[in-house]
């Protein structure tokens, strides 16, 4: 019994150090402005890996961005948690997360300096190959990945969780470098059967290696937890859902490991 008891604590301390995802607030200029992401990645891994940007929801860069990206850490990638607003900005209420969001979405040349000013920071990190980046974003950061993508910005892959649709810039035959991926909750009311309709249009039209995804019975935000509090304080349309939550983040793995497998 004691030779076994001796051999368990052994084994415990020659055992090999577990993955230990790394995280901290980093700080970054896109242009005049100063951005505050966050960096997240396993130090247990050796070598470069694939890095991921993660676009924030139209609530601003909060610790459900932050989130995401310590899961892709967990996963093996490096991921950057972006910041589209500037300073690190957060609403508490639709009205400013409208004023916040339309200020980036209004002039997409902002919007693409600061989203390459990211992808630059994430290109330079020690743990990252800097030819695999791809990128997710969430609500208002699923429509920014989208836009992205239709600018033809150097992208391996590219999802869109119940994220706007619609462009005032269709994207181009030869355009598009990512492999487009949309998760869609289908009882979105913001998202209306003729806006899928176009999109997947677009998107056949231009040669897109694409995937839409509806998920029965998901509304809108029906990755975040906190969809049902934020839809219950401002009356709005918003529920999370678990089964669409899990489904929506398997196939984002999967397409991943796909694109990424050695």
């Amino acid at each position: 019994m004691r030779f076994e008891w001796m051999l368990a604590c052994l084994l415990l301390i020659t055992a090999p150090v577990w993955a230990e995802v790394v995280d901290m607030p980093v700080e970054y200029r896109a242009g005049e402005t100063v951005m505050q992401g966050y960096l997240a990645y396993d130090n247990a891994l050796d070598g470069r890996r694939p890095g991921v940007l993660v676009v924030h929801e139209w609530w601003g860069h909060n610790d459900y961005a932050r989130k995401r990206a310590r899961m892709l850490a967990a996963l093996g990638y490096t991921a950057l948690a972006v910041d589209m607003y500037g300073d690190g900005k957060q609403a508490d209420h639709p009205q400013d997360a409208s004023q916040f969001s339309g200020e980036v979405t209004r002039n997409m040349e902002i919007a693409a300096a600061r989203f390459d000013a990211a992808k630059q920071l994430l290109q330079q990190q020690p743990s990252v190959n800097p030819d695999d980046i791809s990128a997710i974003g969430y609500c208002f950061g699923g429509g920014i990945v989208l836009e992205m993508a239709r600018r033809g910005v150097d992208l391996d892959l590219v999802a869109s969780f119940h994220g706007s649709l619609g462009t005032g810039d269709p994207a181009q035959p030869g355009q598009v470098k990512a492999k487009v991926l949309v998760f869609n909750g289908a009882d979105d009311p913001f998202v209306t059967a003729a806006q899928k309709a176009a999109f997947k249009a677009e998107m056949e039209q231009a040669g897109v290696d694409y995937q839409f995804v509806d998920y029965p019975g998901a509304m809108h935000s029906f990755t975040n937890p906190g969809a049902d509090d934020y839809g219950t304080r401002f009356q709005l349309p918003l529920a999370y859902n678990p089964e669409a939550d899990a489904k929506s983040w398997a196939e984002l793995r999967e397409a991943l490991e796909r694109r990424y497998q050695d």
